[in-house]
């Protein structure tokens, strides 16, 4: 699931090139080909999240998954780009859906919370090799002289067979105690818990960064004419791979260091890489902006596997769509931002990547404060001991 959806999510920023060419669009404007599906998430997140812990992993994301494979289906019947974002709307709402249900599924089959951020960190994996395969399958069918929009058509098919292997799967039955009540309300009032704001916050920083990178970079880098002309061209590919193999990599090497360093560690190679691009200017931002998909690689599946490992599990699904939605409006208002600076400063995208070198310097900021005082560490160890502990399966 999370490899499919990451093929269209992540290649838009292979996409928008061709949307400006295509309609005569503003940076700005056609920005909502990300945007858009990214609110949408973002909503759907805190507004249905409770849904995989009323009704089930099971029934929640099945019904994502075909809402989605329609929309991605639709894509071939539209000539107009309107339509193609209303599209976008409906899939984003269907990830928000489908994605709660999964990241509540991780916290069902770990037996412990490092196992939990391990196989958060793998099934991010799987995102990062969507995220390479999209932005490839597009390259292809455009080179081959195929519109952009089989992409969605091709993922469509993909998610349909999801649908049959979810629908087969025997889901497991959490077994804690804690049973609160679960509907919107509770969500709305577990936006003032201070785990959940505290990781929602840092998940947002993060994105806000990585986004940049995926939705940004290509245009950046258009005009960069150096000795690394190849490096320009596949920066994406590159970025896209260092960050999959990493989080591959990521459960190992969080089985052996303290995971409040590793983060701290990797957030200040970031925000190094970033910062090394606005002042160096192009020359290096060929080389240290795909760099950085390293870094970035175990960044939000840890963050995203500690803010949800702070809660019971029968309130897995709401906390993930909680933190779901900060995640997704991050995701929609930095490159919003970055593009309406850009537009503003005639068109340079460079302008847009001081302000994401500005969410780097944040997000290191608190991944210091985490390390130092690390808050979690006691509430962590607590629902450990009481919510690991056995599980059947239906």
């Amino acid at each position: 699931m999370f490899l499919v959806f990451a093929m269209t999510t992540d290649a838009v920023g292979v996409i928008i090139p061709e949307l400006i060419r295509e309609f005569s669009l503003s940076h700005t404007a056609a920005g909502a080909f990300h945007y858009v599906p990214m609110a949408a998430i973002g909503l759907s997140g805190i507004l249905l999240g409770f849904l995989a812990d009323k009704f089930g992993r099971k029934l929640t994301v099945i019904l994502g998954l075909i809402l989605y494979a329609l929309a991605c289906f639709l894509f071939i019947a539209g000539s107009t780009f309107g339509f193609f974002v209303a599209l976008l709307a409906v899939s984003g709402v269907a990830i928000g859906v489908f994605k709660t249900g999964a990241l509540a599924l991780i916290g069902d089959i770990s037996s412990s919370g490092r196992e939990h951020t391990s196989t958060m960190n793998l099934v991010e994996g799987f995102f990062g090799v969507g995220a390479i395969a999209g932005p490839a399958l597009v390259a292809y069918l455009l080179a081959n002289g195929v519109s952009w929009k089989y992409l969605y058509v091709i993922a469509g098919g993909i998610c349909m067979g999801l649908v049959v292997l979810a629908a087969c799967v025997n889901y497991p039955v959490t077994q804690g105690a804690h049973r609160p009540q679960v509907d919107l309300r509770r969500t709305l009032a577990m936006t003032r818990n201070p785990y959940a704001l505290g990781f929602s916050l840092a998940a947002a920083l993060y994105v806000g960064t990585e986004a940049a990178i995926y939705v940004w970079m290509p245009t950046y880098l258009l005009g960069y004419d150096g000795s690394a002309v190849w490096l320009a061209s596949y920066s994406l590919t590159v970025f896209f791979v260092l960050r999959a193999g990493g989080r591959f990599l990521g459960g190992w090497v969080l089985q052996r260091c303290r995971w409040t360093a590793v983060m701290l560690w990797f957030s200040a190679a970031i925000f190094l890489c970033y910062l090394g691009s606005m002042i160096f200017g192009v020359g290096a931002a060929v080389y240290l902006l795909p760099l950085s998909g390293l870094f970035m690689s175990m960044m939000y599946p840890t963050i995203n596997s500690k803010g949800i490992s702070c809660f019971p599990k029968g309130e897995h699904g709401t906390v993930a769509g909680v933190i779901l939605f900060f995640t997704a409006l991050a995701a929609a208002a930095g490159p919003l931002l970055m593009g309406v600076f850009s537009d503003l400063m005639g068109g340079d995208a460079r302008y847009g990547f001081y302000l994401a070198t500005v969410f780097a310097g944040l997000l290191c900021l608190g991944m210091l404060y985490n390390h130092l005082r690390n808050p979690t560490r006691q509430l962590l160890a607590a629902l450990e001991a009481s919510e690991y502990s056995g599980r059947s399966s239906e």
